[in-house]
């Protein structure tokens, strides 16, 4: 059985429209989650993970304005209060990482060091 907790990040009005979006077209698979989380790595330690994967054991399910996100708990350190938005501007565009917990992050901004 499914038990949802508060969720530790935010996802902003275009990050979850364009989730939202992603998880309407005809590829999207069935039955999948919205995973966050890191993964060591990247210029500056730990990188960010944001793609779409089966739940796994050891995952906490929470539920984002109807978007099911799945994290593991241990990464909960390196993500309380994040918030994910979504860029679709001319120079820059994609998914932006917005962590309180990060001492520096990279020019890219796809990882971070805590």
């Amino acid at each position: 059985m499914e038990t949802m907790t508060s969720a530790p990040i935010k996802l902003t009005l275009n990050a979850i429209n364009e989730v939202k979006r992603l998880m309407s077209e005809p590829s999207f698979e069935q039955g999948q989650y919205l995973r966050i989380g890191v993964k060591g790595g990247g210029c500056s330690g730990l990188s960010y993970v944001l793609g779409f994967d089966k739940q796994e054991a050891d995952d906490e399910i929470h539920n984002i304005d109807g978007i099911p996100v799945i994290m593991k708990n241990a990464h909960g350190i390196y993500l309380f209060g994040m918030e994910v938005d979504y860029s679709d501007g001319l120079n820059a565009r994609g998914f932006v990482f917005k962590n309180p917990n990060a001492s520096s992050s990279c020019g890219c901004g796809s990882s971070f060091a805590v």
